[in-house]
């Protein structure tokens, strides 16, 4: 794995699926607030005028020259829950974030967030 201040330098890179096709590029991520580590990338897709941000979850991501591989296909990514690019993950959109991926969710012993952006 790689550390939360690394992976921020790889912010405006291409991002890539499991199979080596381009996502879109990263834009931000966000880290497990029990650890600190990173957990989940944001990443720019769609068109100039219809522009969102998709999740992705770090486990099993890899950095190469210019780009990001992550570990999951392409239109796993791409129909995660999104948001627009100026919007921040509300704590109610969560769940659903991990349930996509089949992750489990746990929030903090007093109801706390799982995930801040970095």
């Amino acid at each position: 794995m790689f550390e939360a201040s690394d992976i921020r330098e790889w912010r405006g890179h291409e991002v890539l699926d499991s199979d080596g096709h381009r996502i879109g590029t990263m834009e931000s991520v966000y880290v497990d607030t029990a650890t600190d580590q990173p957990a989940f990338a944001t990443i720019t897709v769609g068109l100039p005028t219809r522009r969102r941000l998709v999740f992705v979850p770090l486990a099993g991501a890899t950095v190469g020259p210019g780009y990001l591989k992550v570990a999951y296909p392409r239109k796993a990514v791409k129909s995660s829950p999104s948001m627009g690019t100026d919007d921040v993950l509300a704590a109610e959109d969560e769940p659903p974030l991990f349930a996509h991926y089949e992750l489990t969710h746990q929030p903090g012993p007093g109801g706390e967030r799982r995930l801040a952006r970095r």
